[in-house]
């Protein structure tokens, strides 16, 4: 049976088979083929026994090449995981890239920044030519076909394309001597910041002549350095009197004020003959003001603060700088985050004109007030040449507090100390800031300069009074923006930083005096009042009176023209569109 396992082929077969034993046949691995004698039941039992015999056979030639096939493989890789693992360790051992943060200066570290520098060469030396590859074009590039080109292709226009437009020549294309030129050429120019009336005119090719002829006369009406830069000037340029010669200025008109129109023209322009010819301009320019009719109705916006005033604000339609500048002038007065409420109202007042043309133009903040209940609680108004604003009751600026003569921290508080310099203890009669040298040192409140100059152990030093007795003094400055004599306001530039005197480095020593007495600077909150009085506090309150009486949202409307200003319509349908408006149509 033994024999039999191992070479199969050799048992002899059986004439008749059953269906028993074909079953088992199938059921058996191919290398095991029973013969067809054997009871199918006895098939199953040896089966097994088959199986074993077949393990414990020995192998085959077949089988043996492949083990040694298997086993020179698995030889070879492990004898190349061997050599891969001793290179590493070589490499590790050479330290080639250590790292350049470790040991600075050291002999490893110098390797290390070699290393790096060798790397970087090499890369640099097999660094790609950006040199563009030309290729032979796939067709002939003369003349007539980069026209043909250029006619058909889709461009954009400003860089040179001809798109929507044939403009390849063919042969029926007569070339024409000369090119006729337009009639008239209308310009719009603007005014450039730093530019002049009259380089403005010789860049859009007004001739000189011209130049000085159109500045003259716009002269008449306003001053040339007065007109705004930004404006927009419309230039009609007509007919050259002869081949390169500069053409005439025809017409020029331009908006000089928010209430005035200028209008240069030369006779004839826009003038037509008999059959329908234009007449050629003649004769010198001619000045035309065209007054416009202005309307100086204050714009006042009022609204509930709600959860913030700025946006509330601008909600309201209030220009942004109308609300920085209210802001501002609230802050100097009252404490903006505890004394203002969510339910309380702002009434804002802005200088305002309206033009009967259409045009609109915000001013400057004239009132800012906050209402509670239905009752105002603070009332600013601005008044007088400088600005200033001013409660109902006539007084002006009520600020709080004071400003911070630095941007920067306090490094030394009023009392006693150990003077630095000095060595021993004594009264540190103010405080120091901290700040860099150059910065610049800024009034803490109005005043007027009562010294500078040279002040002993204090250095270049700066006084001012603020009146009712009370004064400051500002150490150490490198140098001084102002002169004894002279009045300062709030937050103007008195001197800079600098360490003169006694001082160890750059800071501010700050000073605070009190009827002549020195006195803690921290204590002190500063309050500077302007009062009004006489004919002139009669002139405030009834200025406010005025602007209290403004109807809200009055200056929004559109003003109504008048008969002088309504334009006779042209075309049949602006006709049928202003009898509509103006109600003056027929019922039909």
């Amino acid at each position: 049976m033994l024999d039999h396992a191992r070479n199969p082929g050799e048992m002899p077969e059986a004439e008749d088979t059953t269906d028993a034993a074909a079953t088992a046949r199938d059921a058996m691995p191919p290398a095991i083929v029973l013969p067809a004698a054997i009871d199918p039941e006895t098939a199953r039992e040896l089966l097994p026994y088959l199986r074993n015999s077949q393990k414990l056979a020995p192998p085959t030639k077949a089988q043996n090449a492949r083990r040694k096939v298997v086993a020179r493989v698995n030889g070879f890789g492990e004898r190349y995981d061997e050599w891969k693992f001793a290179a590493s360790r070589w490499f590790d051992g050479l330290d080639l890239a250590p790292d350049l943060a470790e040991n600075i200066g050291s002999r490893r570290w110098f390797r290390g920044l070699g290393t790096m520098l060798g790397l970087g060469a090499v890369a640099l030396a097999f660094w790609p030519d950006l040199t563009p590859l030309e290729a032979r074009p796939a067709m002939p590039q003369d003349a007539e076909v980069v026209s043909e080109m250029r006619s058909q292709m889709i461009l954009p226009l400003a860089l040179g394309a001809d798109s929507g437009r044939r403009m390849g020549p063919t042969d029926r294309v007569i070339p024409l001597k000369s090119a006729p030129e337009r009639p008239q050429i209308e310009l719009l120019v603007t005014l450039a910041p730093g530019d002049s009336f009259a380089t403005m005119l010789r860049r859009a090719g007004v001739s000189t002549s011209d130049i000085d002829r159109a500045a003259a006369l716009v002269g008449q009406a306003v001053p040339l350095a007065d007109i705004a830069p930004g404006t927009q000037i419309d230039v009609l340029l007509g007919r050259r009197p002869a081949p390169g010669a500069p053409r005439p200025l025809d017409s020029l008109a331009f908006r000089a004020r928010f209430d005035l129109e200028l209008e240069l023209t030369r006779p004839g322009v826009g003038e037509t003959t008999e059959d329908g010819t234009p007449v050629i301009p003649s004769g010198p320019l001619a000045l035309k003001r065209n007054i416009i009719r202005v309307d100086e109705t204050p714009l006042r916006v009022r609204g509930t603060v709600g959860s913030s005033l700025y946006r509330s604000m601008r909600q309201a339609g209030v220009p942004a700088g109308a609300v920085q500048e209210y802001l501002k002038a609230l802050d100097a007065q009252v404490d903006m985050e505890r004394e203002v409420r969510a339910n309380d109202e702002f009434d804002i007042i802005l200088a305002y004109r309206r033009a009967a043309t259409g045009e609109r133009q915000a001013g400057q903040l004239l009132y800012a007030g906050i209402d509670r209940g239905g009752k105002p609680k603070t009332q600013l108004m601005r008044w007088g040449k400088d600005g200033r604003f001013y409660e109902a009751s006539g007084v002006g600026e009520q600020r709080r507090g004071l400003l911070a003569p630095v941007p920067g921290g306090i490094t030394s508080g009023f009392g006693m100390r150990r003077h630095p310099i000095l060595g021993y203890r004594r009264m540190h009669a103010g405080m120091d800031f901290k700040a860099r040298y150059g910065t610049p040192i800024v009034a803490v409140s109005d005043g007027r300069v009562s010294s500078a100059g040279r002040a002993g152990g204090c250095g270049i030093a700066v006084r001012l009074d603020h009146g009712s007795g009370l004064s400051t003094r500002y150490c150490h400055m490198s140098r001084m923006a102002v002169s004894a004599g002279q009045q300062v306001r709030r937050g103007q530039v008195i001197g800079y930083v600098g360490s003169t005197g006694l001082s160890t480095g750059p800071h501010l020593h700050y000073e605070m005096y009190r009827g002549g007495r020195v006195i803690n600077p921290a204590s002190v909150s500063f309050v500077t009042r302007a009062e009004l009085s006489g004919t002139e506090l009669i002139d405030f309150r009834r200025q406010l009176i005025r602007l209290k009486e403004v109807e809200t949202g009055a200056a929004l409307k559109d003003l109504e023209p008048l008969p002088t200003e309504i334009e006779e319509p042209v075309r049949e349908i602006e006709k049928i569109d202003l009898a509509k408006r103006t109600g003056s149509g027929r019922k039909l």
